[in-house]
């Protein structure tokens, strides 16, 4: 299964945001660019390099490499509504990322990771691929020989019901999570500029 397996906190440096919660406390020691030259480049950046800036963030959040993007893109387009609103909704749909928004995992990586290993259920059935759309009403748990692991148990006690979503139930106890819908654009709270990623495209 093809990933990202370089640096992110190099790569969250050089965007300038935390793409994952271990890159935040290097942001803020180091909040330049990696590298000699990191604190002196500055001056003014071209809209082309804004726009591309901004697709490597959404890339790089939901850990989607290009050729997966531009699909999501493609088929972002070809649905009614506004292209980039179409295109987070995508993207928060994956299996992996609601697993995040659950609290199962402090990141994407470990929720892809549960995912991929197969410790996940999806309406009873066990589903390991982590870009997998869900769908309103889906149910999320684990399997029997998956149940309660520690570092489940212990992300579930650390994330504040703040960070758990409107349209995603928890049932922490149990483990257990329900896709309730889809989110609109304007509940997705990250900070990347879509608009700016469907300009790249369209060019």
């Amino acid at each position: 299964m093809a990933r990202f397996r370089g640096s992110i906190t190099k790569v969250s440096r050089r965007l300038g945001v935390a793409l994952a919660p271990k890159a935040e406390k290097y942001l803020e020691r180091r909040p330049y660019a990696p590298g000699e030259h990191g604190q002196s480049r500055r001056g003014k950046i071209s809209e082309y390099a804004l726009q591309l800036r901004e697709k490597q963030k959404m890339k790089y959040l939901y850990g989607v490499l290009e050729k997966q993007f531009l699909n999501y893109y493609k088929k972002a387009v070809s649905q009614r509504g506004v292209t980039g609103d179409n295109l987070v909704k995508l993207l928060e749909r994956r299996f992996d990322n609601v697993v995040f928004r659950a609290g199962f995992s402090p990141s994407r990586a470990g929720a892809r990771q549960l995912v991929s290993h197969g410790h996940l259920m999806v309406n009873g059935r066990k589903v390991n691929i982590p870009s997998y759309l869900l769908k309103p009403g889906d149910t999320i748990e684990f399997r029997q020989k998956s149940r309660n692991m520690d570092a489940v148990t212990d992300s579930l006690n650390k994330a504040p019901e703040s960070r758990i979503p409107s349209w995603v139930q928890v049932d922490k106890a149990n483990q257990k999570a329900v896709f309730l819908s889809v989110p609109e654009r304007e509940d997705v709270q990250e900070p990347y500029n879509e608009q700016l990623v469907v300009e790249l495209y369209s060019k």
